[in-house]
């Protein structure tokens, strides 16, 4: 006896979680549904909640220069908040693109394989009389 009694409470504490549980995966599968099917695309909440998302720098132009995870954006190309001075698809102006063999530095195409001043990446000189072969000074 005293052993069933021990099982017993169990069993209704497994009980009350499986209708939680399952109470909690059928208010799941509603939400899920009403965002789903909604017909103007996002529900209310969802938009609420998506509120940075929906500021583009083209209607606040501040938003570039207050975005904290991405550092030293203070330009706004095509909506989107980009450093004109180091973006090959955006290099010194807005849509500019660089070629595929040249970077973005300082606002300005240049290729690393051979620049002098730029050797292999932004800002990287090679010392005076040596060459800039495939990126690295005095490549032999």
């Amino acid at each position: 006896m005293a052993f069933l009694a021990a099982v017993s409470p169990n069993v209704v504490v497994y009980d009350k979680n499986s209708n939680l549980q399952s109470e909690l995966e059928m208010g799941q599968e509603e939400s899920m549904t009403t965002t789903t099917t909604s017909l103007r695309g996002v529900s209310r909440l969802l938009a609420q909640k998506n509120l940075i998302a929906n500021m583009t720098c083209d209607k606040f132009p501040r938003i570039c220069r207050q975005v904290k995870s991405i550092p030293l954006v203070p330009d706004c190309c095509k909506k989107k908040c980009v450093n004109v001075n180091t973006d090959r698809l955006n290099c010194g102006m807005c849509g500019y693109k660089c070629k595929y063999t040249e970077i973005c530095c300082k606002g300005k195409c240049v290729n690393a394989s051979f620049d002098k001043s730029n050797c292999g990446g932004c800002n990287k000189k090679c010392k005076k009389g040596e060459f800039c072969v495939y990126g690295m000074c005095n490549y032999a």
